[in-house]
């Protein structure tokens, strides 16, 4: 049986957050750092300033294992223009002897974060690839350095990149993170608009007025003009070197002509470095979810080139290293029987360690096959199958692969896709399901789409 090792608590006073409520405030407080702080997560200090209220306050209140006034979470949740809900606190009313919820920073011990986004930098609960993350700070600290990071969705790519940013800044270096899921889709409809579009943001990572106008023109076309705004403005104004992040580059897969035009596009930087002082300056970390299967020429590509990493699922021991930071102190069985259920998919294992650390769930309900539908995963799969549902050549693809007791070959586009949503595993062209989690969901769900 399952040791949950929940202490005895004395009676607390005031309000502390539910994990909705620490979710939608993390999440506000993550859009406004994309939004107005360039992607760079706020410091406690920062928090401070915005709030109004103090680091201890803070820290408390984030902790959610002491309670604090509701005035102080009305006052935080309005620095990030959210409104207090009944339901984003309670009142912990617990008498002396009474269990009063999972173990937390009142012994020492940093809370577990909500899953999903990038593991904040100062988690214990990020699972470190030792090998992968030394050979990323050593290739982004080379003149012209291109990494180049490849996974299925919430793998890890942007805690990893994150960090790899981090590193970079810790030697002096300039850094900007860009992801494409922030553009509109007009975006991506004509390359002169999206490189100009891809051009400020990069300025407004650095802080650097806008002075597209004076460098764009026409008689040089867009990619020209897109080098020298580099080449003459933004490398120039910065002393150090400048480690650019691109996120969810895959994006650009939906629009084959653009994607060729931009990837040259970073290949040509990537060989001027090393000729040119002034490129010798940029290094670039490139994140997409699945396998190139646009048509690229190979001389002009950025994916044949620099330091490739695929990140893989967790193994049974980093599963029980990262159970134990739960205060889960589970047998190899136990974590066995996690693993059979949801592979080693980093999120799939967060989401189970988190609500069972925060006894929502045992492992025994999170295993039952009633409850996959309805119990911690219920939210995800019906995001999933949302999607599926809204690509309905994916949906037949996967039932085909769901349905069957061998291997199905699918197209090499179809394999790659639901290979980016964490829902197949490849060998070449032929696919099965990723984990059991997939296949006993989808089965009875996709059932009609088979083709008879």
């Amino acid at each position: 049986m399952m040791q949950t090792g929940q202490p005895k608590r004395k009676r607390r006073r005031g309000v502390i957050l539910t994990p909705k409520g620490l979710e939608r405030f993390q999440q506000a407080k993550s859009d406004a750092e994309f939004e107005e702080n360039a992607g760079h997560r706020y410091t406690l200090e920062a928090l401070s300033e915005r709030t109004g209220l103090a680091v201890d306050t803070l820290m408390k209140m984030l902790a959610c294992e002491a309670g604090v006034d509701k005035q102080t979470l009305k006052v935080g949740f309005r620095a990030f223009k959210l409104t207090l809900e009944a339901s984003d606190y309670f009142h912990p009313e617990a008498q002396e002897g009474e269990p009063d919820g999972p173990e937390g920073e009142e012994s020492g011990l940093q809370v577990p974060d909500v899953p999903g986004g990038q593991v904040p930098l100062d988690s214990t609960f990020y699972v470190e690839r030792a090998v992968i993350e030394a050979e990323c700070y050593k290739t982004v600290l080379q003149p012209g350095g291109l990494i180049r990071i490849k996974a299925p969705r919430r793998m890890g790519k942007t805690s990893l990149m994150s960090r790899i940013l981090r590193q970079a800044a810790q030697q002096d270096c300039q850094t900007v993170s860009l992801s494409f899921q922030l553009a509109d889709k007009d975006i991506f409809c004509d390359l002169d608009p999206f490189l100009q579009w891809f051009c400020a943001n990069v300025g407004l990572g650095l802080q650097l007025p806008r002075r597209l106008n004076e460098y764009w023109d026409d008689l040089f076309g867009s990619k020209i003009s897109c080098k020298i705004y580099f080449e003459q403005y933004l490398l120039p104004q910065i002393v150090q070197p400048l480690v650019l992040a691109l996120d969810d580059v895959d994006r650009l897969f939906e629009y084959p002509d653009l994607a060729d035009e931009f990837f040259g596009l970073l290949r040509t930087w990537h060989e001027e470095a090393k000729n040119r002082d002034i490129w010798k300056q940029l290094r670039l970390v490139v994140a997409h979810s699945t396998e190139v299967y646009i048509p690229l020429n190979v001389n002009s590509s950025p994916f044949n080139v620099g330091l490739p990493i695929e990140l893989k699922a967790f193994t049974g021991q980093q599963v029980q290293d990262l159970a134990e930071r739960h205060r889960l102190h589970w047998t190899e069985e136990q974590t066995g029987l996690l693993m059979n259920l949801v592979g080693g998919f980093p999120y799939l294992i967060q989401v189970a360690l988190y609500h069972i650390w925060h006894q929502d769930v045992t492992l025994e309900q999170v295993l039952q096959p009633s409850a996959i539908a309805t119990g911690i995963y219920g939210d995800h799969l019906q995001r999933q199958l949302w999607y599926l549902q809204q690509h309905p050549e994916l949906a037949i693809a996967f039932a085909q692969v769901v349905a069957a007791t061998k291997p199905v070959e699918l197209s090499l586009v179809q394999a790659f896709q639901l290979q980016s949503l964490g829902l197949v595993h490849l060998q070449g062209n032929q696919a099965v399901p990723s984990c059991a989690l997939y296949a006993e969901y989808f089965r009875d769900r996709l059932t009609e789409k088979v083709p008879t």
